[in-house]
């Protein structure tokens, strides 16, 4: 059994949009998954949600881990990894970052989630297979789009899946109740079933 850690978005819940599915999911596949509500989701602090998920995410378990982080929440787990021991624990199984974020992206709210700048080489090291799953219309990242997937894949060695549409998955008001691109990528890194890393940007589908 692996565990999948879940960091979900800004203004959002464990109970939220396709989480409860890719929750049931995986538990019925018989695996531990974990959706903590992180605190004040609609104005968050960045030390706080760190603390939260780092509480319910055990180093010692990182080689059987796969992180899953949604927007706002990639950047909350790409704050653990840079925190994470690698020599003491080893590296995680993997990331997939959906809808995340390499940069800030002008709401000014939120700058403290990217200060400082990333150690990218030290979040590699903590995860060294990485997958991206992001739409072309996402209105968050926008025209910078480009800059961000490829910060991933140049700086993570990230495989981008890219797809046409999909907003924020979801925009906002959007219902999206499952996200079976997210679980494919997941099923991807989960050890029993982990492809060896590439690189690349696909799209519509992982090189």
């Amino acid at each position: 059994m692996s565990t999948v850690v879940v960091s979900h978005m800004l203004a959002g819940s464990g109970a939220d949009i396709w989480y409860p599915a890719l929750r049931a999911e995986f538990t019925a596949a018989g695996h531990h998954v974990v959706i903590p509500d992180l605190p004040d989701p609609q104005a968050p602090d960045a030390d706080a949600w760190l603390k939260a998920i780092t509480a319910v995410t055990d180093p010692a378990q990182a080689p059987d881990t796969v992180l899953v982080g949604h927007s706002l929440g990639s950047v909350n787990l790409l704050r653990l990894l840079a925190r994470h021991d690698t020599e003491r624990f080893g590296p995680y199984a993997g990331l997939v970052l959906v809808a995340g974020m390499a940069k800030e992206v002008g709401y000014e709210p939120l700058a403290p989630f990217f200060a400082p700048a990333f150690d990218w080489a030290r979040i590699r090291s903590a995860a060294p297979a990485v997958r991206v799953l992001h739409a072309a219309d996402d209105p968050v990242t926008g025209a910078a789009t480009p800059e961000h997937l490829m910060s991933f894949a140049r700086d993570l060695g990230a495989t981008v899946t890219l797809l046409p549409t999909g907003g924020h998955f979801p925009t906002t008001g959007t219902p999206l109740t499952e996200l079976p691109q997210a679980s494919r990528l997941v099923r991807e890194l989960l050890p029993a079933t982990a492809a060896a890393p590439t690189t690349g940007v696909a799209d519509g589908g992982a090189l």
